[in-house]
């Protein structure tokens, strides 16, 4: 109940500023009441999705929309009210000086009156931001992106020089709402052409029920040597409330029955060769396993236990800090990683090859792209879909491609 009143009361003192610079640029009431109508219903919309909400209890597309619609209501006042602060700072030493200077002759009112330059200012810059997520909820969750990449090794078999390798992350089936803009996403994934494609993990967000309607859509995956894949965080249901530990245990095998359905090749802290002419790279996939409170149920010894030392070796691990914290220092060298599960927080300002900034920075050291540390690479994919937000502003979901290319000490 208290953080439900701390809540109420932040927004309410960022609703008094907000509204300070609507009302300066316009004294319509019908508009006031216009604008408080719709700041109640979003913010009861919001407490009566989530008054008492239980995680494990599943989330639902209304869940989403109740937070989507409150982000969109939310960061624009947030903005005005840094705008309308920074008013203040000025404001707030002229009124002392007129209270120490003009006192009774000012009649008490010591505040100089709002700009209205600064509040038509606010409300035009926070126009921004409200356009923006909005253009994230209807367009930009399926607005999808083909990263590419070109990997040098010097170790890497002569047959696989010119190996293309499509990376796709973070699935989400149960936070769809448009199969048809999946359906185009799978066939851009196609396209690609390229000679396998890796899944990393996290294709539903709670219940292998939510894949269901999707099996026909992604079983169109193809490629030459195979669709493999491993499971990521939310793909065990940690994250609803479960009858027994049969139900949830029975849940897990039919969704590791359906990806075999699918045609994905599930690896399970376990290995695959991919060969080429005769020489082969070796595929390493583990179970989740994710620094600060996620399940760590991969097992990195295990999953290589059937390849060699110096096989050349692509590992797919959902979570990017298991790269952090144990691949990057392990005995073998795994040359290249691939992660997901950070989804780049679907928010964020994004200019490819030049610049990239999410908030999930400051959770994530990896979060996103490709990154070289001690001769090895790892690539985290921003996702395919989407979670808890319904949408994406600035960090659009992914299609990875990267391709290997042999080179040599004198390169």
């Amino acid at each position: 109940m208290l953080r439900w009143i701390i809540f109420l009361v932040v927004f309410i003192i960022i609703d008094l500023y907000a509204f300070q610079a609507f009302k300066t640029v316009t004294k319509n009431n019908w508009l006031h009441g216009l604008y408080w109508l719709i700041t109640t219903l979003v913010i009861a919309n919001f407490v009566f999705h989530y008054y008492g909400f239980n995680r494990r209890d599943g989330f639902s597309h209304a869940h989403a929309f109740a937070f989507g619609f409150l982000v969109a209501l939310i960061v624009p006042k947030i903005v005005m009210l840094a705008i309308m602060l920074s008013e203040d700072i000025f404001r707030l030493p002229q009124a002392l000086f007129r209270y120490f200077t003009e006192g009774e002759t000012a009649k008490g009112n010591y505040f100089a009156s709002r700009r209205q330059f600064i509040s038509k200012m606010a409300l035009g810059i926070a126009a921004i931001p409200l356009a923006s997520i909005i253009y994230g909820i209807y367009k930009g969750k399926y607005n999808y992106k083909v990263f590419k990449y070109t990997l040098h090794f010097e170790d890497l078999p002569e047959a696989f020089d010119g190996y293309k390798i499509t990376q796709i992350s973070d699935i989400h089936s149960g936070s769809f709402d448009n199969i048809d803009k999946v359906k185009y996403g799978v066939e851009l994934i196609n396209e690609q052409q390229s000679d396998v494609i890796l899944f990393t993990g996290d294709i539903v967000n709670n219940i292998t029920e939510e894949l269901v309607p999707y099996k026909t859509v992604f079983n169109k995956l193809k490629a030459k040597d195979g669709v493999f894949s491993v499971l990521g965080n939310h793909d065990y249901g940690d994250y609803v409330y479960w009858d027994s530990d049969e139900a949830k245990h029975k849940n897990l095998e039919d969704l590791k029955t359906l990806q075999k359905e699918m045609g994905f090749d599930l690896l399970l802290n376990e290995s695959r060769y991919l060969e080429k002419n005769g020489q082969k790279i070796a595929l390493v996939g583990v179970e989740n396993w994710g620094a600060g409170g996620f399940k760590k149920a991969g097992d990195l010894k295990q999953a290589a236990a059937g390849i060699k030392k110096d096989d050349f070796k692509i590992l797919m691990s959902h979570d990017p800090s298991h790269w952090e914290k144990e691949v990057i220092n392990d005995d073998y060298h795994y040359h290249l990683t691939l992660s997901g599960h950070t989804h780049g927080m679907q928010f964020g300002i994004e200019i490819p090859g030049w610049f990239k900034w999410s908030p999930v920075k400051w959770r994530y050291k990896y979060w996103a792209g490709i990154y070289k540390e001690m001769g090895k690479y790892i690539n985290v994919n921003r996702g395919f879909g989407y979670l808890a937000f319904p949408g994406r502003v600035g960090i659009w979901p992914e299609i990875t491609v990267i391709e290997l290319k042999k080179t040599t000490n004198n390169a």
